[in-house]
């Protein structure tokens, strides 16, 4: 297999449980409106139904994305993002009139094999709109799984996850997010 520098490799033999983080090009806020992030979230939640993939956690912002999802055979996961990340950019940019505009970068995958790192990353993408500022309670957010967690899961199992540390694992998230039309939330 050839290494391509400006891209990262997706080794993908293993079905499983899957930490994915996609980029939009040049971390530009190409869904910086909340009708842009709910049909984004549309998309994924049609996607994991589409392709039986059991979504665990999510978290997405106008210019970046977390998504936690269980893939029974992990080598539709390229097809699983290049269909999100078509139908979506598609969908944004006919919202901006802009037809033809790169809106994606790339997307960055990891298996999950650890009981360990499952809980953390899962702690991680439910608290991400916390650790970007966007909101003081993660379940606030309308775009993230943290509210669906307090509602659908048992105490025991929140208790569980939102108290696993999660500062030692290492995920692309590197962006400033702006998102200056959730002033009332």
């Amino acid at each position: 297999m050839r290494d391509w520098p400006h891209s990262p490799i997706h080794l993908l033999s293993l079905s499983g449980v899957y930490m994915v983080t996609g980029a939009t090009y040049r971390k530009d806020p190409f869904s910086a409106s909340r009708d842009r992030l709910d049909l984004v979230q549309g998309h994924l939640f049609q996607l994991a139904e589409e392709f039986g993939s059991l979504l665990q956690a999510w978290a997405l912002f106008p210019n970046h994305y977390h998504f936690i999802c269980e893939f029974k055979d992990a080598k539709i996961l390229p097809t699983f993002i290049q269909r999100f990340h078509s139908q979506t950019a598609r969908a944004v940019n006919l919202f901006a009139r802009a037809e033809q505009r790169r809106v994606w970068f790339e997307y960055w995958d990891s298996h999950i094999s650890f009981q360990r790192s499952y809980f953390a990353r899962l702690r991680y993408v439910h608290e991400n709109p916390v650790h970007h500022g966007v909101v003081r309670r993660a379940s606030n957010y309308p775009w993230c799984s943290a509210g669906w967690l307090e509602r659908a899961a048992s105490p025991a199992m929140r208790k569980t996850i939102l108290n696993f540390p999660c500062d030692a694992i290492r995920v692309r998230d590197d962006f400033d997010v702006a998102m200056d039309f959730l002033a009332d939330t």
